[in-house]
């Protein structure tokens, strides 16, 4: 999205590590602008101003202008940037000269509105997958953000990117089935696995071994009168 702001510049004589920590010192950040058919240049801007239009509600999509001191002043896109790990502070930036004239390609962020049935209703659980969607127009028609309406969605249903209100000179780049957000049923938890009932058989096996000493006894019982017989 295009916004009236300009970020004053200075053209940087050298290049290099020393020359990037001086650079920053003064209380700017090196940086490049390039592209649209023309040399790239290397200039040094105010951190700040670059963080609070990454922070912006159009962050990466916005286009502002930049003006470099005794040179040109053209619209551009932060395109990439290099914080520092630690302080979270800006320390690089690459701008990209945007021809308005000509389409590009931009990630928009989609955002979800309602409650959906198959929640309220049918006790589903509400799945956002995909939080964008990239779509090609010219430079002024850039949105800020989609919105889709998910309060009809009932379980197993879903809101794809092909449903998307896409207007003006933008045409969809996502996959039209890509899945923004679905209501899906929610999976009930495993009973634990009953023990095995004792079956008939296993009862009249317990008194097995009962039955091998009352065998033994008879046997004891028949020697014994054999050897009373013998005597």
């Amino acid at each position: 999205m295009r916004r009236d702001i300009t970020v004053a510049a200075e053209v940087r004589a050298s290049r290099g590590k020393n020359e990037a920590r001086r650079t920053r010192r003064a209380g700017q950040i090196p940086a490049v602008i390039y592209g649209a058919h023309h040399d790239p240049v290397s200039i040094a801007v105010n951190p700040r101003e670059i963080m609070r239009i990454v922070r912006s509600t159009t962050g990466f999509n916005t286009i502002f202008n930049v003006a470099v001191a005794g040179g040109e002043s053209t619209p551009v896109m932060v395109v990439d940037h290099q914080t520092d790990p630690i302080k979270g502070t800006l320390l690089h930036a690459d701008f990209k000269r945007i021809d308005l004239t000509k389409r590009l390609r931009v990630t928009i962020p989609v955002h979800t509105t309602g409650e959906p049935q198959g929640v309220k209703v049918q006790g589903g659980h509400f799945e956002v997958v995909t939080r964008t969607i990239e779509i090609e127009c010219l430079p002024d028609d850039i949105p800020e953000h989609y919105t889709i309406d998910v309060s009809d969605l009932m379980i197993g249903q879903s809101k794809r990117a092909s449903g998307v209100p896409i207007a003006g000179s933008a045409k969809l780049v996502s996959p039209p089935d890509a899945v923004i957000a679905h209501v899906v049923a929610v999976r009930a938890e495993e009973a634990p696995a009953a023990e095995p009932a004792a079956t008939p058989e296993a009862g009249a096996a317990a008194p097995a071994e009962p039955e091998v000493i009352k065998k033994g006894k008879k046997e004891e019982e028949g020697a014994a009168e054999e050897k009373g017989k013998k005597k």
